[in-house]
């Protein structure tokens, strides 16, 4: 459901019974994946793509929050790693608050 999503039924008069059969087994799977992923977000996130209709479009938007460009990624590296070569115990400050 996340890559593929729903087929959009422009007239659902003209449908066959099996294929009214066919979108509703196919929108409880979508609810279900939504649901499965309201689940899975963190609060902050979820309040972001409440709006969103059909599970492939929180997908879709996740993705495009979360995935960024090999130099991107690099250049958070670099500075995760400077920050970690940084890091060291101050005087006074006791270990359970350095872990913290």
């Amino acid at each position: 459901m996340v890559e593929t999503g729903i087929p959009a039924a422009t007239d659902e008069d003209n449908l066959t019974d099996e294929q009214k059969k066919i979108i509703a087994d196919q929108r409880l799977k979508d609810l279900k994946a939504k649901n499965y992923l309201f689940q899975a977000i963190d609060r902050s996130i979820l309040e972001t793509i409440l709006k969103k209709d059909t599970t492939k479009d929180i997908w879709d938007s996740l993705k495009q929050k979360y995935q960024g460009t090999t130099r991107v990624k690099f250049a958070q590296l670099q500075a995760l790693r400077k920050e970690f070569e940084i890091l060291h115990m101050k005087e006074k400050e006791s270990v359970n608050v350095y872990f913290a």
